[in-house]
């Protein structure tokens, strides 16, 4: 995740506008990013930020 933006919130948009115009899904994302996707799940649970699978983005 050392090339990712480091802000949660920042992170928080560069993720979901990822998952909007390139991915299906998160698992996706993170298997083609090589991003541990419990780390990025807990750092963006730091903000408040929840994964929902239906919608593909994080709320």
């Amino acid at each position: 995740m050392k090339d990712l933006p480091q802000d949660p919130f920042i992170l928080f948009s560069y993720i979901n506008t990822k998952l909007r115009d390139n991915y299906a899904s998160l698992d996706i994302l993170c298997e083609d990013l090589d991003i541990d996707k419990d780390e990025l799940i807990k750092k963006l649970a730091t903000i408040g930020m929840l994964y929902d699978a239906t919608l593909n983005k994080f709320l």
